[in-house]
Protein backbone atom coordinates (compact mmCIF):
# COMPACT_ATOMS: atom_id res chain seq x y z
CA UNK A 1 0.00 0.00 0.00
CA UNK A 2 1.33 3.75 -1.07
CA UNK A 3 2.41 5.19 1.79
CA UNK A 4 -0.10 8.99 2.79
CA UNK A 5 2.05 11.95 2.75
CA UNK A 6 0.47 15.24 4.83
CA UNK A 7 2.09 18.18 3.36
CA UNK A 8 1.57 21.17 5.53
CA UNK A 9 2.19 24.62 4.05
CA UNK A 10 5.60 26.36 4.97
CA UNK A 11 5.90 28.42 7.67
CA UNK A 12 6.21 31.72 7.07
CA UNK A 13 9.86 33.47 8.65
CA UNK A 14 9.54 37.15 8.93
CA UNK A 15 12.26 39.01 7.01
CA UNK A 16 15.25 39.47 9.91
CA UNK A 17 13.86 37.05 12.20
CA UNK A 18 17.17 35.63 11.42
CA UNK A 19 19.35 37.42 13.10
CA UNK A 20 23.02 36.91 14.60
CA UNK A 21 21.34 35.76 17.99
CA UNK A 22 20.81 32.49 16.20
CA UNK A 23 24.14 32.62 13.56
CA UNK A 24 25.94 29.54 14.29
CA UNK A 25 29.29 29.59 16.28
CA UNK A 26 32.95 29.43 15.06
CA UNK A 27 34.99 27.32 15.96
CA UNK A 28 37.63 29.51 17.55
CA UNK A 29 34.98 31.25 19.81
CA UNK A 30 35.85 31.11 23.78
CA UNK A 31 33.39 33.40 25.02
CA UNK A 32 30.38 34.32 23.05
CA UNK A 33 27.42 36.86 24.78
CA UNK A 34 24.39 37.21 22.88
CA UNK A 35 21.83 39.67 23.48
CA UNK A 36 22.66 39.77 27.01
CA UNK A 37 20.33 41.74 29.52
CA UNK A 38 20.10 41.99 33.50
CA UNK A 39 17.43 43.65 34.19
CA UNK A 40 16.76 44.95 38.43
CA UNK A 41 12.92 45.69 38.10
CA UNK A 42 12.75 48.47 35.96
CA UNK A 43 16.71 49.27 35.71
CA UNK A 44 18.38 47.94 32.65
CA UNK A 45 22.33 47.68 34.31
CA UNK A 46 22.94 45.38 30.96
CA UNK A 47 20.96 45.41 28.07
CA UNK A 48 21.12 43.61 25.02
CA UNK A 49 24.69 42.97 24.89
CA UNK A 50 26.58 41.06 22.28
CA UNK A 51 30.29 40.42 22.60
CA UNK A 52 32.89 37.38 21.09
CA UNK A 53 36.13 36.77 22.43
CA UNK A 54 38.05 34.20 20.11
CA UNK A 55 40.46 31.43 21.70
CA UNK A 56 43.05 32.91 23.18
CA UNK A 57 42.16 36.57 22.69
CA UNK A 58 42.94 39.42 25.13
CA UNK A 59 40.00 41.76 25.18
CA UNK A 60 38.96 44.60 27.36
CA UNK A 61 35.88 46.28 28.76
CA UNK A 62 35.96 50.02 29.06
CA UNK A 63 33.46 52.22 30.66
CA UNK A 64 32.64 55.01 32.60
CA UNK A 65 31.15 54.25 36.69
CA UNK A 66 27.49 52.95 35.77
CA UNK A 67 28.65 51.60 32.36
CA UNK A 68 27.67 48.45 33.36
CA UNK A 69 30.92 46.32 33.57
CA UNK A 70 30.71 44.55 36.29
CA UNK A 71 26.79 43.57 36.00
CA UNK A 72 28.06 41.84 32.94
CA UNK A 73 31.00 40.44 34.60
CA UNK A 74 28.41 38.88 36.92
CA UNK A 75 26.20 37.79 34.63
CA UNK A 76 28.82 36.04 32.58
CA UNK A 77 30.29 33.83 36.08
CA UNK A 78 26.47 33.46 36.87
CA UNK A 79 26.81 35.72 39.93
CA UNK A 80 23.74 37.30 38.66
CA UNK A 81 22.44 35.52 35.87
CA UNK A 82 21.02 37.29 33.02
CA UNK A 83 17.14 37.89 32.79
CA UNK A 84 17.58 37.62 28.83
CA UNK A 85 19.76 36.29 26.28
CA UNK A 86 22.48 33.45 26.37
CA UNK A 87 26.28 32.77 27.24
CA UNK A 88 28.50 30.75 25.42
CA UNK A 89 31.84 29.15 26.92
CA UNK A 90 33.97 27.44 23.91
CA UNK A 91 30.08 26.54 22.26
CA UNK A 92 28.70 25.44 25.46
CA UNK A 93 25.60 27.25 26.69
CA UNK A 94 26.30 28.29 29.95
CA UNK A 95 23.59 30.66 30.61
CA UNK A 96 21.68 28.37 33.45
CA UNK A 97 24.16 26.52 35.33
CA UNK A 98 25.85 28.11 38.65
CA UNK A 99 28.89 29.65 39.13
CA UNK A 100 30.85 26.43 40.48
CA UNK A 101 30.42 24.47 37.05
CA UNK A 102 31.45 27.02 35.25
CA UNK A 103 34.51 27.39 37.48
CA UNK A 104 35.23 23.80 36.66
CA UNK A 105 34.80 24.39 33.23
CA UNK A 106 37.71 26.93 32.98
CA UNK A 107 36.13 29.92 33.68
CA UNK A 108 37.45 32.26 36.20
CA UNK A 109 37.16 36.00 37.88
CA UNK A 110 38.92 38.24 39.83
CA UNK A 111 36.95 41.08 42.22
CA UNK A 112 37.13 44.42 42.51
CA UNK A 113 37.75 43.60 46.30
CA UNK A 114 40.37 41.31 47.58
CA UNK A 115 39.10 37.76 48.38
CA UNK A 116 42.36 36.14 49.81
CA UNK A 117 43.09 34.23 52.89
CA UNK A 118 45.04 37.04 55.07
CA UNK A 119 45.70 35.35 58.20
CA UNK A 120 47.27 32.57 55.70
CA UNK A 121 50.60 32.88 53.48
CA UNK A 122 51.15 33.06 50.42
CA UNK A 123 52.05 29.84 49.46
CA UNK A 124 48.47 28.55 51.65
CA UNK A 125 46.39 30.55 49.34
CA UNK A 126 47.92 29.93 46.19
CA UNK A 127 48.11 26.23 47.64
CA UNK A 128 44.04 26.14 48.64
CA UNK A 129 43.25 27.86 45.30
CA UNK A 130 44.93 24.23 43.35
CA UNK A 131 43.23 22.22 45.40
CA UNK A 132 39.98 24.23 45.39
CA UNK A 133 39.57 23.54 41.54
CA UNK A 134 41.18 19.67 41.33
CA UNK A 135 40.41 16.40 42.17
CA UNK A 136 40.28 15.38 46.30
CA UNK A 137 39.54 19.01 47.28
CA UNK A 138 37.92 17.29 50.36
CA UNK A 139 41.33 15.01 51.46
CA UNK A 140 41.89 15.53 54.80
CA UNK A 141 45.76 14.21 53.95
CA UNK A 142 48.51 16.71 53.83
CA UNK A 143 50.29 16.82 50.37
CA UNK A 144 54.07 16.16 50.81
CA UNK A 145 56.48 17.63 48.54
CA UNK A 146 56.42 15.51 45.68
CA UNK A 147 52.59 15.34 45.90
CA UNK A 148 51.14 17.38 42.26
CA UNK A 149 48.90 19.76 44.44
CA UNK A 150 52.27 21.06 46.20
CA UNK A 151 54.20 21.42 42.49
CA UNK A 152 50.81 23.35 41.13
CA UNK A 153 51.57 25.69 44.17
CA UNK A 154 54.99 26.26 43.46
CA UNK A 155 54.15 26.91 39.66
CA UNK A 156 51.80 29.52 40.67
CA UNK A 157 54.48 31.12 42.65
CA UNK A 158 56.47 31.49 39.54
CA UNK A 159 54.23 33.08 37.35
CA UNK A 160 52.70 35.39 39.60
CA UNK A 161 56.62 36.43 40.62
CA UNK A 162 55.46 35.99 44.04
CA UNK A 163 58.40 33.17 45.39
CA UNK A 164 60.83 35.54 47.04
CA UNK A 165 57.35 35.69 49.27
CA UNK A 166 56.02 32.68 49.74
CA UNK A 167 55.87 32.49 53.10
CA UNK A 168 55.03 36.49 53.56
CA UNK A 169 51.64 36.73 55.92
CA UNK A 170 48.95 37.87 53.18
CA UNK A 171 47.97 41.29 55.65
CA UNK A 172 51.47 42.30 55.38
CA UNK A 173 51.62 42.30 51.32
CA UNK A 174 51.52 45.36 49.83
CA UNK A 175 48.54 46.26 47.58
CA UNK A 176 50.01 45.55 44.27
CA UNK A 177 51.52 42.03 45.99
CA UNK A 178 47.77 41.07 46.80
CA UNK A 179 46.12 41.55 42.93
CA UNK A 180 49.19 39.54 41.71
CA UNK A 181 48.57 36.81 44.44
CA UNK A 182 44.75 36.96 43.15
CA UNK A 183 46.06 37.02 39.79
CA UNK A 184 48.14 33.82 40.62
CA UNK A 185 44.72 32.07 42.20
CA UNK A 186 43.12 32.68 39.00
CA UNK A 187 45.55 30.98 37.18
CA UNK A 188 45.03 27.82 39.12
CA UNK A 189 43.82 24.52 37.20
CA UNK A 190 44.75 25.84 33.84
CA UNK A 191 41.71 27.87 32.96
CA UNK A 192 40.92 28.49 29.37
CA UNK A 193 39.28 32.07 29.96
CA UNK A 194 40.00 34.68 33.09
CA UNK A 195 37.40 37.39 33.59
CA UNK A 196 40.18 40.90 35.64
CA UNK A 197 38.46 43.03 37.56
CA UNK A 198 40.21 46.64 37.64
CA UNK A 199 43.28 44.77 38.14
CA UNK A 200 44.69 48.04 38.39
CA UNK A 201 43.14 49.38 40.83
CA UNK A 202 44.76 51.39 43.74
CA UNK A 203 48.31 50.46 42.59
CA UNK A 204 51.54 52.63 42.65
CA UNK A 205 53.51 53.40 39.20
CA UNK A 206 55.77 50.37 39.62
CA UNK A 207 53.33 48.01 40.41
CA UNK A 208 51.11 49.10 37.28
CA UNK A 209 54.44 48.68 35.19
CA UNK A 210 54.48 44.90 37.10
CA UNK A 211 51.06 44.18 36.49
CA UNK A 212 51.16 44.81 32.50
CA UNK A 213 54.26 42.36 32.57
CA UNK A 214 52.65 39.86 34.56
CA UNK A 215 48.82 40.02 31.94
CA UNK A 216 52.11 40.11 29.32
CA UNK A 217 53.24 36.45 30.54
CA UNK A 218 50.54 34.77 30.42
CA UNK A 219 50.39 32.07 27.94
CA UNK A 220 49.28 32.48 23.89
CA UNK A 221 46.07 29.65 24.43
CA UNK A 222 44.81 31.87 27.55
CA UNK A 223 41.90 34.13 26.68
CA UNK A 224 41.24 37.26 29.37
CA UNK A 225 38.84 39.77 29.17
CA UNK A 226 39.44 43.21 32.03
CA UNK A 227 37.48 45.99 32.97
CA UNK A 228 39.67 48.67 33.74
CA UNK A 229 39.74 52.96 34.28
CA UNK A 230 43.26 52.63 33.60
CA UNK A 231 43.49 53.03 30.12
CA UNK A 232 47.14 53.09 29.85
CA UNK A 233 47.03 49.35 30.80
CA UNK A 234 44.06 48.37 29.12
CA UNK A 235 44.95 49.48 25.79
CA UNK A 236 48.55 47.85 25.72
CA UNK A 237 47.50 44.46 27.21
CA UNK A 238 44.38 43.94 24.70
CA UNK A 239 43.63 43.18 21.58
CA UNK A 240 40.38 44.30 21.35
CA UNK A 241 38.12 46.66 22.81
CA UNK A 242 34.56 47.15 23.83
CA UNK A 243 32.82 50.89 25.37
CA UNK A 244 30.10 50.20 27.34
CA UNK A 245 27.48 53.47 27.85
CA UNK A 246 24.59 52.97 29.34
CA UNK A 247 24.54 49.35 29.89
CA UNK A 248 24.60 49.13 26.05
CA UNK A 249 27.52 48.62 23.67
CA UNK A 250 28.72 51.94 22.27
CA UNK A 251 31.76 50.65 19.90
CA UNK A 252 33.82 47.95 19.56
CA UNK A 253 37.22 48.09 17.65
CA UNK A 254 41.40 47.76 18.10
CA UNK A 255 42.82 49.52 20.77
CA UNK A 256 44.09 52.62 18.33
CA UNK A 257 40.62 52.69 16.88
CA UNK A 258 39.06 53.31 20.21
CA UNK A 259 41.40 55.61 21.30
CA UNK A 260 40.88 57.18 18.36
CA UNK A 261 37.01 57.53 18.20
CA UNK A 262 35.47 61.00 18.91
CA UNK A 263 32.69 59.85 20.81
CA UNK A 264 34.74 57.64 23.23
CA UNK A 265 36.36 60.91 23.89
CA UNK A 266 33.84 62.63 24.64
CA UNK A 267 31.94 59.78 26.86
CA UNK A 268 34.57 58.12 28.35
CA UNK A 269 37.94 59.43 28.32
CA UNK A 270 37.22 63.10 29.02
CA UNK A 271 39.40 65.82 28.62
CA UNK A 272 42.46 63.41 29.13
CA UNK A 273 42.64 62.61 25.71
Amino acid sequence: MASIVQLRPPVAVPQGAVTAARAPLASSDALVLRNVTRAFGALRAVDDVSVSVSAGQKYAILGSNGAGKTTLFNAIIGDFPPTAGRIFFFGEDITELPPHERIRKGLRRTYQSSLLFRDLSVRDNLFLAVRGVGNGRFSLRRAGAGHPSTRATQDLLDRARLSHIADERVANLAHGQQRQLEIGMALAGAPRLILFDEPAAGLSPVERRELVALLGSLPAHMSFVLIEHDLDIALRVVDRVTVMHNGRVLRTGSPAEIEGDAQVQAIYMGSKH
